[in-house]
């Protein structure tokens, strides 16, 4: 498990640079796997490029890259807008998603990865069927326990997920999490194991059409873990990109009521 300090992941100004920074994560992944005894290629990066500019987006994508995690949805939406040429491009929504955001959502991403709540579910069906198109989601879980972190508690995801066939312009591939913010291994790993252990679980009785498939888990300083306890998406953020300015209460600012911002910063 990296547990080095953010300030330590070098920013990524250049193509070349961009090479670097994904041939190093690569790497990180290859181990965690050889750890393992699983194939790297069962593990797909989500490069995270909230707070990126578009410019240095297109270097990554020169690099490389072929999809790219978002949080704020605004935000995301002008990126795909400005970047509509390049057709092979996919976005994933990853951050929380209110109703009145779903319509946005529904126009252009690939990917939605915090579905949490059936209201959101409601709302993303109609627009998507409204758009004649479907979308790839995860249910997010919280495993942390934190009061601080959107997702569903573990006990009520076998409900949830049974309701969704429901909403069939929604194609559900697995779950996702954020694990506890520690540079503990031994406080991290339990966040990813029960995820996984989860899953397994939805698998044995998942309804028709629900497909449990897809773990993300991980992010720049805890991926190895994740990988090691089951992980098939890891979302990297500053090792790709460098150390992030803003600080990460600006990108994650619809927190329940009545707690601090915790997220991590992938």
């Amino acid at each position: 498990m990296d547990t080095s300090n953010s300030d330590s992941y070098p920013t990524a100004l250049g193509v070349e640079d961009f090479r670097r920074n994904l041939s190093a994560v690569y790497a990180r992944i290859a181990a965690a796997c050889a750890q393992s005894g699983r194939d790297p290629a069962e593990v797909r990066l989500l490069p995270v490029s909230k707070t990126v500019p578009e410019a240095r987006i297109r270097m990554a994508y020169a690099a490389g890259c072929r999809e790219f995690g978002e949080n704020k949805t605004q935000e995301a939406l002008s990126k795909a807008e400005a970047m509509a040429d390049l057709p092979d491009l996919r976005w994933s929504v990853i951050g929380h998603l209110q109703t009145n955001k779903a319509r946005i959502v529904a126009r252009f991403a690939s990917e939605f990865q915090a579905l949490d709540s059936l209201r959101v579910a409601e709302a993303l069906d109609r627009r998507l069927q409204a758009e004649g198109r479907s979308l790839d989601v995860l249910v997010q879980v919280n495993t942390s326990g934190e009061a601080s972190k959107f997702g569903l508690p573990p006990q009520d995801v076998t409900d949830f997920v049974r309701q969704l066939p429901a909403y069939t312009a929604l194609r559900v591939r697995g779950l996702m999490t954020l694990a506890l913010l520690s540079a503990n291994p031994a406080r991290v790993r339990p966040c990813f194991a029960l995820l996984r252990d989860l899953r397994e679980r939805l698998r044995q009785d998942a309804p028709a059409g629900i497909v449990m498939d897809e773990l993300s888990m991980g992010m720049s300083g805890d991926f190895e873990l994740a990988i090691e306890e089951g992980a098939t998406v890891v979302r990297v953020g500053q090792a790709i990109f460098g150390a992030r300015a803003v600080p990460d209460s600006h990108y994650w600012p619809d927190t329940p009521l009545n707690s601090t911002p915790k997220e991590h910063t992938p």
